[in-house]
């Protein structure tokens, strides 16, 4: 014998399951969209660290090549070589662990563009300064991966690409956290540097870093001025309040994409 179920708990039964696939589906889609953030994050990574030592390990060689018979020159291209990369293997043991690099002081922005200037200068001839206004703030880890990421790939640009002889590094912590990063190079496609084109992963990869952190990153470029990259990120998400920074990114992660 069957018996008919009420119309009405079959509705409740239909709605039931209804939500219950989507709740599922909500929770494959937040997985996806997780994996392929993460896969995103260690392609950008991989070009912001190995591929860029790679790269930049080629065209010493290459240099040193043209001028074979230049024994001092040879020798320093050797010694440049030997230390691009065992810093590429160290970055591509960090990859393959999905490391991030950080910082270990409280705010050492200047410092480390010192240093990614130094070690990616392309000849004795090539001038760089690095510039402080308004006195260095404490700025979130995760802010200043980003702007550091995106500083250094300025930086590296400038000093393989754009032929220049004077690089200008600025942090200025008046109004926010402003970067900006400039050469007196040949300067590039001024479409490319206003878009980030697809195709071009260093330069999507600062765009898109800039976002992650609410920035609004400015690229000009021409063959009169050089390149001239500005990162503005707002003084609410440069600087965490006192004793209240772990806690506000806790809050909201996906808000920067961990």
């Amino acid at each position: 014998m069957i018996v008919a179920m009420p119309s009405r708990l079959v509705l409740l039964l239909a709605a039931a399951h209804r939500l219950r696939m989507r709740q599922i589906a909500a929770v494959l889609k937040a997985r996806l969209d997780d994996r392929v953030a993460e896969r995103t994050r260690i392609a950008r990574d991989f070009h912001d660290t190995s591929l860029q030592t790679l790269q930049g390990s080629k065209i010493v060689a290459d240099d040193a090549l043209k001028h074979r018979t230049e024994t001092d020159r040879m020798e320093r291209a050797l010694e440049r070589l030997s230390q691009w990369l065992a810093q590429a293997t160290e970055e591509g043991r960090s990859a393959l662990t999905s490391l991030r690099s950080s910082f270990e002081e409280a705010n050492n922005l200047a410092d480390a563009f010192q240093q990614a200037c130094r070690e990616c200068s392309p000849g004795d001839s090539f001038e760089f300064r690095v510039s402080v206004d308004g006195g260095a703030r404490e700025v979130h880890p995760i802010v200043r991966d980003e702007v550091y990421r995106i500083g250094s790939e300025a930086i590296r640009n400038a000093c393989l690409h754009s032929s220049a002889s004077q690089l200008r590094v600025e942090l200025d912590y008046r109004n926010g956290l402003i970067m900006r990063v400039g050469d007196n190079g040949k300067g590039m496609d001024p479409n490319l540097a206003a878009t980030g084109k697809t195709g071009h992963f260093g330069m999507l990869g600062m765009y898109e870093r800039a976002a992650r952190i609410r920035g609004k990153l400015t690229i000009s470029s021409n063959p009169e001025n050089g390149t001239q990259v500005e990162l503005v990120v707002p003084p609410s998400v440069a600087f965490p309040r006192s004793g209240n920074s772990g806690r506000w990114f806790r809050i909201f992660p996906r808000f920067f994409g961990k």
